[in-house]
């Protein structure tokens, strides 16, 4: 099989003039090609009146040999793009794994363990997906939250209720990522996140996907016990030996990987007092903004062609006081949620169906922030969160803080939306969002979407909706682990976006699917 690059072709072709174009590359019969499919698609828009998609193709040819001879440009012998699992060690394992949190990390290294026969147990605080969306939905209509469960926390993690972003710059020897991808659509996923250049699933098609590899994960031996939470652990000269569960039950466990998530605030304080080597990170907070979705079309398209997915979009800027301003997890054609998982604060994220359908995009602007900022002690940048979610509840009365973008650089409350209609999952009033920011990150954002105006006609317009704080956005904490996986305290992996190694669905799938190979190394199968 040859692997064939930088095919570009005009939007408006067909299947046809992809097969002309590879026998024109080749310089072969369309005969000679038996079958080929897509590696990557992309689309150049440098060229507004000429737009194109840009294609990496694996085909099958006749004399591929002789064709490789030729050493013709962009032309390669496809590469060995298969995954596969490390052979297990010899120790012996006295308990099964158990996995606290079943988010991409959790479940793909329950995954990865279960198809090698370690039999896994992942318990997860929140409730199974069909439960879950259900409390979530009426959280958003009555806002009465669940602490447990909710857009943080449940079966798929934070995740479920997101873009479901897939793209990541992780490249990886191992084919980790192929095979992520791979195990998404083997559970339902839509096939054109193999290469798609910017895949994602939807938070609609996400679910059935979740569903679906716990599904297989139990039936390969492993279990999942939803509405359960991790509450204490139990060592002895530094080894993991028992944890508790749900302020009660105690089990004993020897090898147990943290999962959390990045918003399992108080797994954090009870890990950090019970002597978990854990440090503060930086991160980064800000707004939700909202636009029509034709605009962004138009200006990264310049035009608004049904041939096109829904435009995106990825700024940076930094500021004339060397602070970073950028975009962040952007949402073509999606909704601002209510994503809140603490009482008396709230908090924002972005979710889209995967047919990007909403009339406006959204998009994260976050300022980046460090221990600088809001101090040296591991929990400082957790406090400092929940100071902007605490102010942001009061000033909506609960509800979603929002303003135009004109009124938060007037520094007053606004009286009516204008010319873009807000789209929201969860109620949401008019407020003045420099109540809940320090000035240095209100004045950044500001200068910050002023810059992405010149990129971007129309982005700083007056009417452009704030929603915040979007303060989500990694975890403020990194709990240290070694080149084995395992943090100071024996048996305890560290995994994930949540324990500061990860950021993504993807990357923390890697993530988790690492660990997972560090244990299967080292120890037999049950």
């Amino acid at each position: 099989m040859l692997r064939i690059r930088q095919i570009k072709l005009p939007i408006n072709h067909n299947e046809n003039d992809l097969k002309i174009k590879i026998a024109k590359k080749l310089k072969i019969k369309e005969n000679d090609i038996l079958n080929f499919k897509l590696n990557k698609q992309s689309i150049d828009a440098r060229e507004k009146n000429n737009l194109m998609y840009v294609y990496e193709i694996d085909a099958d040819i006749k004399n591929e040999k002789q064709i490789l001879k030729h050493h013709l440009k962009d032309v390669t012998e496809t590469p060995d793009e298969t995954y596969k699992l490390p052979k297990p060690g010899n120790k012996t394992l006295s308990h099964q794994i158990i996995i606290v949190g079943s988010g991409p990390a959790g479940l793909f290294a329950g995954y990865m363990l279960a198809k090698a026969g370690y039999k896994p147990i992942i318990i997860e605080r929140g409730e199974d997906i069909d439960h879950r969306v259900k409390t979530v939905e009426n959280f958003w209509k009555t806002g009465k939250l669940n602490l447990n469960s909710n857009v943080q926390f449940g079966a798929g993690g934070a995740g479920t209720f997101s873009d479901g972003k897939l793209n990541t710059t992780v490249k990886d020897k191992f084919n980790r990522s192929k095979e992520v991808l791979r195990i998404f659509v083997k559970h339902g996923a839509p096939k054109d996140i193999l290469y798609l250049n910017k895949p994602h699933i939807g938070t609609d098609l996400l679910r059935d996907v979740v569903k679906n590899m716990i599904d297989e994960i139990i039936n390969m031996g492993g279990q999942i016990k939803y509405n359960t939470c991790l509450t204490n652990i139990i060592t002895k000269e530094n080894k993991l030996t028992h944890i508790e569960i749900n302020h009660q039950e105690i089990i004993p466990c020897e090898h147990l990987i943290l999962a959390l998530g990045h918003s399992s605030r108080d797994t954090f304080e009870m890990l950090l007092k019970q002597g978990l080597n854990i440090v503060p990170k930086p991160f980064a907070v800000g707004v939700r903004i909202q636009h029509p979705q034709f605009l962004i079309n138009y200006s990264q398209y310049g035009t608004n062609h049904l041939n096109l997915p829904p435009a995106s979009y990825k700024l940076t800027y930094q500021t004339s006081k060397k602070r970073g301003v950028y975009s962040f997890c952007m949402c073509p054609g999606g909704y601002v949620v209510n994503a809140s998982s603490e009482e008396n604060m709230l908090t924002v994220n972005g979710m889209s169906n995967h047919n990007r359908d909403s009339e406006n995009a959204n998009s994260a602007i976050i300022v980046t922030v460090s221990p600088e900022d809001y101090g040296q002690n591991p929990l400082d940048g957790i406090e400092f969160q929940r100071k902007l979610e605490k102010k942001a509840y009061e000033i909506g009365n609960g509800n979603i803080p929002v303003q135009l973008f004109k009124d938060f650089v007037q520094n007053k409350q606004g009286e009516k939306f204008n010319s873009i209609n807000p789209i929201f999952k969860g109620n949401y009033t008019l407020a003045n969002l420099k109540d809940i920011f320090p000035p240095y990150i209100s004045e950044a954002l500001i200068e910050g979407i002023q810059n992405f105006g010149t990129k971007i006609k129309g982005f700083d317009c007056d009417d452009a909706i704030l929603a915040a704080p979007e303060a989500r956005t990694s975890s403020p904490i990194k709990i240290l682990r070694d080149e084995n996986f395992t943090s100071n305290i024996q048996g305890i992996y560290p995994c994930g976006e949540g324990a500061g190694y990860a950021g993504g669905i993807t990357t923390s799938a890697i993530d988790g699917i690492k660990v997972a190979e560090s244990i299967i190394k080292n120890y037999k199968p049950l």
